[in-house]
């Protein structure tokens, strides 16, 4: 319910109130209808509406033509969500007499706006928009009413494909099932269910031996219900049975809200009521370890304050957090906002995602695509079908910046009058998953659908596998750094991890990219991907990485240095793994390399002798004009001597093409 509707209510009734303590007149020449509706108004005002209801109803009785009455009765029926009723008693209540409290025709409006009653909405914005008394400001508020009206009308006018599918009874169940989050590769699945109280017959010993009332109060004031998380996973036959996640992660209070990383290996979630947190609500994460989950941790402070934080998304490559908060700096009620995860694995200071995201009234319920460009949320400010609405934006600029493209809604039905929220995307961006009581369920349950077209993030695909020392083959915890050749824009960045070795990074496609894996004391490795047209996500890539240290002898090739056709000639987009191999040398001083240039067996032998040592020369005077002493760097061609596979095929002359480099030792 609209804050600025209940408000210019409250002082209407408060007004009823005071006019029957000065004895002024109601719009009734009823006794019984006075005395009943005075009697209404106290006892609304003490919070009982059952029978603040039975006296308006008794008023009504009395005086069917009693606007006071039919208003009274509409907002109790308002509080209590029962918004068409209320709406047809305002309706009564203006068609008596419109000019008896004018603002009832604005708040009608945004009423009728809110359930999805679009045409009668902006006859209500405009009748009240011409009155002559409405005023500078108040004529702008039904003239942003009247534009939001054409909006919905538009958008329902205009469909985009919609067509839901339960995720099947072994997900869902007769309890409410909200929340999903999805793994990069589409095979887990992890969502919020509320069910019963495990403890509740314990809390109910507790108050053995209480007299009746008190009981019965402590009852009322007793949540039978609590959130947990349960878990399912794709198989050939669909999603498995969903399973409980168990101890430590749910506990006898409140779990929900959470975030799968992209490799399913750590989950960010809201959990309320804490002992030793931070506020009310706040962000704590989880990881997955051989034993189970961890017992989970309170990101602490400055992620959580003493307000509200929930609603977490990590990104892709888990160097961004984002999530809704209602702390203090914000644009509205609840803004969304990022902390990124510096070098020591702590969190920065949350910043506000602006202007370009944030309203004054309440955005929620982000999520970041595996893209890591894409983000969709719910919210209430931007124009939409009432109530909160899905939207879309996409980063602009630096994967580090926090620029945002205007948000696009939706579209209608996947929007309504009602509130919609909760949303994710998999990572081919054609499938969305939610949460909804349609097919007149009681409870929520899990959907999916095909994303239409024009609400589609960038498809994803992932490399995965395992880094480990080239020589003990023990695991290595190595950075990745996932950049586009095209722009230079660093696009992902993640790091393995330090027990098993094991890495996930998303790859957004039709691009193509350059990968660079690097830990301290060894040589780093490079690798590139050409993703034009989508990759199919049901054929990632899965590659060990093993990293060489950095000893005397040990060779890595460089596979993202290019060089023009029959050319010495560096293409630009060497210098991004060139400006790695600087700052390798940079932070390795007094290492010396040789630098080796290579071809395939197309061509005399001088020529490609004569043209690999050219090119290898390229490579030395770019580091040499860097800054790199003259001293520590070798050259050489070897033309087709050393090939790494038979020329006989296009693949094993490309990879005889190469620029490589070899540890020579110190100064």
């Amino acid at each position: 319910m609209s804050i600025l509707r209940t408000v210019f209510i409250f002082i209407f009734l408060s007004l009823l109130v005071v006019s029957a303590h000065a004895q002024r007149e109601y719009t009734t020449d009823s006794q019984k209808a006075e005395k009943a509706i005075k009697e209404a108004l106290q006892n609304y005002r003490m919070r009982d509406h059952q029978k603040a209801l039975e006296l308006v109803n008794e008023a009504l009785q009395a005086d069917k033509d009693f606007i006071e009455a039919y208003i009274l009765k509409g907002q109790i029926y308002e509080e209590q969500d029962e918004l068409i009723k209320a709406v047809d008693l305002y309706r009564t209540a203006i068609d008596m007499d419109p000019s008896f409290y004018p603002r009832l025709l604005f708040n009608t409006a945004e009423l009728e706006f809110n359930t999805g009653q679009y045409e009668q909405a902006m006859a209500h914005f405009r009748r009240y928009r011409d009155r002559e008394d409405t005023g500078t400001i108040k004529e702008k508020q039904a003239e942003q009413g009247i534009e939001a009206c054409r909006f919905a009308l538009k958008q329902k006018s205009n469909p985009v494909p919609f067509s839901p599918s339960s995720l099947g009874d072994k997900v869902n169940s007769r309890f409410h099932e909200y929340w999903p989050s999805i793994t990069a590769d589409g095979g887990t699945l992890v969502f919020t269910r509320l069910i019963p109280r495990e403890d509740l017959d314990e809390m109910e010993k507790t108050m053995e031996g209480m007299d009746k009332k008190r009981r019965d109060f402590l009852k009322s004031m007793m949540s039978t219900e609590q959130e947990d998380f349960f878990i399912s996973r794709k198989g050939d036959t669909g999603w498995s049975r969903a399973e409980s996640l168990g101890k430590p992660i749910n506990t006898k209070k409140n779990e929900g809200a959470q975030s799968l990383s992209a490799d399913g290996q750590a989950m960010y979630f809201s959990a309320c009521n804490q002992s030793g947190g931070e506020g009310g609500c706040d962000i704590y994460v989880s990881t997955r370890k051989e034993e189970g989950w961890s017992k989970p941790k309170n990101l602490g402070k400055p992620v959580n304050t003493e307000h509200w934080e929930s609603q977490p998304s990590i990104s892709p490559d888990g160097s961004t957090l984002y999530f809704a908060s209602n702390r203090d700096g914000g644009k509205g009620k609840k803004d969304l906002w990022l902390s990124r995860r510096k070098e020591n694995g702590e969190w920065s200071k949350p910043l506000n995602l602006g202007d370009s995201i944030n309203t004054s009234q309440d955005e929620m319920a982000p999520f970041i695509h595996m893209d890591n460009r894409t983000l969709y949320f719910a919210s209430q400010g931007w124009m939409g079908m009432g109530g909160l609405d899905l939207f879309r934006s996409q980063k602009q600029g630096q994967a580090k910046k926090n620029e945002w493209s205007h948000p696009e809604n939706l579209g209608y039905p996947i929007n309504t009058h009602n509130d919609e929220f909760g949303l994710i995307v998999n990572a081919p961006g054609t499938r969305a998953y939610y949460a909804s009581n349609r097919e007149d369920r009681k409870n929520r349950d899990l959907y999916s659908f095909q994303l239409p077209e024009q609400a589609r993030p960038v498809p994803s695909s992932y490399i995965s596998g395992r880094v480990y020392d080239a020589k003990t083959r023990e695991p290595l915890r190595a950075r990745f750094e996932l950049t586009s050749l095209d722009s230079g824009r660093v696009i992902m960045e993640s790091y393995s991890d330090s027990q098993t070795g094991r890495f996930l990074v998303c790859i957004p496609t039709n691009n193509n990219y350059l990968l660079n894996v690097s830990s301290e004391g060894y040589l780093f490795y490079s690798d590139h991907f050409t993703l034009r047209g989508l990759h199919r996500i049901e054929e990632p890539y899965e590659k060990d990485v093993p990293l060489q240290p950095i000893e005397t002898g040990r060779k890595i090739v460089l596979r993202n240095v290019f060089f023009e056709t029959d050319s010495f000639r560096l293409e630009r987009e060497s210098k991004l793994e060139l400006n790695k191999l600087y700052s390798f040398l940079s932070q390795n001083s007094g290492l010396r390399i040789e630098i080796s240039g290579h071809t395939d067996s197309i061509g005399t032998r001088a020529y490609n002798r004569e043209l690999s040592h050219k090119r290898a020369r390229s490579v030395y005077e770019y580091l040499v004009g860097k800054g790199i002493d003259r001293k520590r760097l070798e050259y050489k061609g070897y033309g087709e001597s050393r090939p790494m596979a038979p020329n006989t095929t296009a693949e094993g002359r490309a990879r005889n093409r190469r620029t490589q480099i070899k540890i020579l030792g110190k100064e």
